[in-house]
């Protein structure tokens, strides 16, 4: 079985991962893929470079030669074509990476945190889709703990499709405005009923 899992950006997406890895699940991390793997990749720093100029890119201590994920971010969310046109030359590297995983163990349970999920019209890679859902005053106080200002949490949120319309879609939805312990409680009745 494979669920995806998707929500607003600070609703707790990657919380949710973790416990239903707890629960035996195999993760798929899609921010740490892009983190580490994507974005690290000498042809992905070229890329950026091309794209956007040396701006996003580091240029003094350890990281050197890297890309400047904070300096790319504020490009790209300033600009909807460069983050769409961007989003298209990362995410066929993620879902080649997904597919690696995924058939490296056919007989696991797997989860994928998918924050685009149906943005990007996923849905049919996954046997259940999994909304993890909080209250705006939730995300954003979650988000500011981070150190993501309130004005470029908002930026980033508008981005994507808006929470109640994943609520409607998804399959399940985890309500994530309690505690860790409530949101482990309800990911621990969902498993239970899936596995």
């Amino acid at each position: 079985m494979i669920l995806g899992i998707t929500g607003g950006m600070g609703c707790g997406k990657s919380t949710a991962t973790r416990i239903f890895e707890e629960m035996g699940f195999r993760r798929i991390d899609s921010d740490a893929l892009v983190r580490d793997r994507i974005l690290t990749s000498p042809e992905c720093v070229a890329e950026a470079k091309r794209r956007f100029g040396a701006e996003v890119i580091v240029t003094d201590a350890a990281d050197c030669g890297q890309i400047d994920r904070p300096a790319l971010a504020r490009v790209l969310f300033a600009d909807e074509a460069k983050l769409r046109a961007w989003e298209d030359f990362v995410l066929p590297r993620l879902y080649v990476l997904w597919r690696e995983q995924l058939e490296g163990d056919r007989a696991a349970n797997w989860v994928v945190e998918a924050p685009l999920l149906y943005e990007k019209g996923l849905e049919n890679w996954f046997d259940f889709v999994v909304c993890v859902a909080s209250s705006s005053a939730t995300q954003f106080a979650r988000l500011a703990e981070r150190g993501v200002s309130h004005t470029l949490a908002a930026q980033r949120i508008s981005k994507q499709l808006p929470l109640a319309q994943k609520i409607e879609k998804a399959d399940f939805v985890l309500s994530n405005d309690g505690s860790t312990d409530f949101l482990r409680d309800q990911i621990k009745h969902l498993a239970a009923r899936l596995v």
